[in-house]
């Protein structure tokens, strides 16, 4: 018998972590403002605040779908709504999302290494995703599983990123008229490129760690079809 649903403490800080940082991203972006922009549009691509809107729009859904997902115990209970909301982080979320970040990000303002880091982002994502939507159309069930957790790694590093970029701002921010010559562009490309990779590569290796050392290493590779037919969402 599964745990009970407050054994997992740390799904009530992920549910409200999600909540707050969507409820403090999103308003900005449904203004339809270039100008509330929290991200300033390169020179050379017009169109790249339509991409970015769309880009956040789709995120939040993905970002406020994970933690339910994520969560045994809704899950378990709840497989019908575990499937219906899977489709939505799938084709609501992740998809929309991830398309339109493979074209901010090689569009991105932030420099070479964020542009690298973004696409590979996005590229990764999306074939995470899409493989674990397959996995469960398959009924390959712990696969489907694994490859789902990758994906939620992933669409959480929308989160981490922030954390990293603080922490790189005040290490690096100090420096700027002597390691960076007093040239801002210099300053904000290096800590965009720090975060935008430490903000995904780390949870993916924490999740990669969990898979393989965590108790879903002591699953087998494929459940019998009576018992993984109710878990045929993201997990």
């Amino acid at each position: 018998m599964g745990r009970k649903w407050w054994q997992r403490p740390w799904i009530a800080p992920l549910a409200i972590l999600s909540i707050i940082f969507v409820a403090f991203s999103l308003p900005p972006y449904l203004s339809l403002n270039p100008e509330r922009s929290r991200v300033p549009p390169p020179d050379d691509f017009a169109a790249y605040y339509p991409f970015l809107v769309v880009h956040v729009l789709f995120g939040a859904v993905a970002l406020l779908t994970t933690w339910l997902q994520v969560w045994p115990w809704f899950r378990q209970r709840h497989p019908v709504a575990h499937r219906r909301i899977g489709r939505v982080y799938v084709f609501g979320g992740v998809l929309p999302a991830g398309l339109t970040g493979l074209v901010i990000g090689v569009f991105t303002p932030f420099g070479p290494v964020a542009r690298m880091s973004t696409v590979l982002l996005s590229l990764l994502w999306l074939g995470f995703t899409v493989i674990g939507y397959q996995r469960a159309r398959q009924r390959w069930y712990v696969e489907h599983r694994r490859w789902m957790i990758r994906s939620f790694a992933l669409t959480a590093s929308i989160i981490t990123n922030r954390f990293w970029g603080v922490i790189a701002y005040l290490v690096l921010s100090p420096h700027l008229e002597t390691t960076f010559e007093g040239s801002e562009k210099m300053l904000s490309w290096t800590i965009a490129g720090l975060s935008t990779w430490l903000g995904w590569v780390v949870p993916l290796l924490i999740a990669e760690w969990w898979l393989e050392r965590g108790e879903s290493a002591r699953h087998g590779a494929r459940l019998p079809a009576t018992m993984g037919r109710h878990s045929m969402g993201p997990a």
